[in-house]
């Protein structure tokens, strides 16, 4: 299971052996800089559309870019876990769709802690 984690310069994203050969990349590593909103994300599976590049269980899981019209999004989700949505802006990726335990806490470290 990946983990995030809000630092006072970046957010970091770790993923599993396994979790980087089913997303087609590495670590993700985005600078505070470049987070322009964050918002919880009530039904993640749901949230995540395009076409993607990497892992996609229908109805469990989905895990690496999906390209639309709005941008790239990396996405790490799971049925039944919360997510958070992060806008960026000067990034690789428009937004980043991550499944977390506790979204409230995340949203507030991106707010202004």
């Amino acid at each position: 299971m990946s983990t995030v984690t809000v630092t006072a310069d970046a957010v970091e994203v770790r993923l599993t052996a396994v979790e980087k050969a089913a997303a087609l990349r590495a670590d993700l590593r985005v600078p505070r800089s470049a987070v322009r909103s964050a918002e919880i994300v009530d039904d993640a599976l749901g949230a995540a559309r395009g076409v993607r590049t990497g892992l996609g269980v229908p109805g469990r899981r989905k895990l690496g870019t999906w390209h639309s019209r709005s941008g790239r999004e990396f996405v790490d989700v799971r049925d039944g876990q919360p997510a958070v949505r992060i806008h960026l802006d000067g990034h690789g990726y428009s937004s980043l769709l991550l499944g977390v335990d506790d979204p409230h806490t995340v949203v507030a470290a991106l707010a202004g802690a």
